[in-house]
């Protein structure tokens, strides 16, 4: 199994919808190592992330990050640690910031496939 270690994915939602962040290739799994929050604004803005295992959807029940406040222009890092897979049907994170375009996230990790 080769193991690749990558950004996974970054965005600054322009909308207070949430986006995509990152989806798991075909075949592979994903640890998903830390996720950076960066408030660019100079506000409070709130911050959410959603780790949907297959054909699960955003919700609270979804949430590992739950309406968070990063305050303005400040970083704020998780580790994580976190296991997603695609056997068939990928695992995905999506994030939601309550302003639009206040919020860039990163997420680091693995790749194995």
């Amino acid at each position: 199994m080769a193991t690749s270690y990558l950004i996974l994915g970054q965005t600054a939602p322009a909308n207070t919808s949430a986006a995509l962040l990152y989806t798991v290739p075909t075949s592979t799994s994903t640890v998903v190592s830390s996720l950076v929050l960066c408030n660019t604004t100079t506000s409070p803005a709130t911050a959410t992330v959603y780790c949907n295992k297959a054909g699960t959807t955003n919700t609270a029940a979804t949430a590992i990050i739950y309406q968070q406040t990063i305050p303005a222009l400040t970083t704020q890092t998780y580790t994580l640690g976190l296991t997603m897979t695609n056997g068939g049907t990928a695992d995905t994170l999506y994030v939601q910031s309550g302003t639009a375009s206040a919020i860039t996230y990163s997420a680091f990790g693995s790749q194995i496939a």
